[in-house]
């Protein structure tokens, strides 16, 4: 049986079968082709035996009731930041959790730390080097919070192109984006301004508007202009007009920044 331990063979001792057994094959190193091989071969293993399972690569031993890897992980506890599903080996299971305080890096030698998106080539990084988190085809997304005391340098705005009003009704959805074009054609338009910032933050959109003059064009009653009256608009040409609310649509203030652009 495994664990018969070590023997010193001396000159002239007789090897028993009953010393080759014990000795040398139950305490060797077996190969089999597979677990299913090894009980078939090995019908009563003894505790202490080791096989090798071709088919999986693994060292097994026996220990007194199964086999098992050696080195195998007997217990996973869960800790900071670490939750348990199984903690039991050979392979338990444990995710991260970030459920506390985390430091990456540590105070004056950080490190880049990358998060990735389910699209390909979308993610943020924070460059420790650069000192700045940047974003890669991706976006914040704020749901209208605060952002306080920033800098702003070599920023761009989103141009909400609409192209031809084609007259009727034109919504300009501020969702959309803060800058927006159009261009004045075939009829009589009436423009509507639709999802501000809530009541108390401040609204702002430009318009850049083509033709603006060559048809009738109504504004929302919301809107109040310098001096009570509406700009007259360019025919031909481009005005550039800017609205600001303060009180979710509820007044518009509208100016002129400038007419018959050129």
């Amino acid at each position: 049986m495994a664990g018969a331990g070590y023997k010193q063979w001396t000159t002239g001792a007789v090897l028993t079968s009953t010393d080759m057994n014990t000795y040398v094959g139950d305490q060797v190193v077996m190969v089999f082709a597979s677990s299913s091989a090894r009980s078939s071969a090995v019908s009563s293993p003894t505790e202490g035996m080791v096989s090798y399972l071709k088919d999986t690569n693994a060292i097994e031993y026996y220990d007194g009731s199964a086999w098992g890897g050696i080195g195998d992980i007997t217990a996973v506890n869960a800790g900071t930041n670490i939750d348990v599903t199984s903690g039991t080996g050979p392979t338990p299971t444990v995710a991260l959790a970030i459920d506390a305080a985390v430091a990456i890096g540590a105070d004056g030698s950080g490190v880049d730390v990358t998060f990735h998106s389910g699209t390909a080539g979308d993610f943020a990084l924070w460059d420790a080097s650069d000192k700045a988190l940047e974003f890669t085809d991706s976006k914040i997304t704020m749901n209208d919070n605060l952002i306080e005391t920033p800098e702003m340098k070599d920023y761009a705005e989103t141009v909400n192109v609409i192209g031809g009003t084609g007259g009727g009704t034109q919504d300009i959805d501020l969702t959309a984006g803060n800058v927006v074009t159009a261009t004045v054609d075939t009829s009589a338009n009436t423009f509507t301004f639709s999802n501000p910032s809530a009541s108390g933050k401040s609204c702002s959109f430009t318009l850049i508007l083509t033709n603006g003059g060559s048809q009738t064009v109504n504004w929302p009653g919301a809107v109040k202009w310098a001096g009570g009256t509406a700009p007259t608009l360019t025919t031909t040409g481009v005005d550039v007009l800017a609205f600001t609310t303060v009180d979710a649509g509820t007044t518009w203030y509208g100016f002129a920044a400038g007419l018959a652009m050129a």
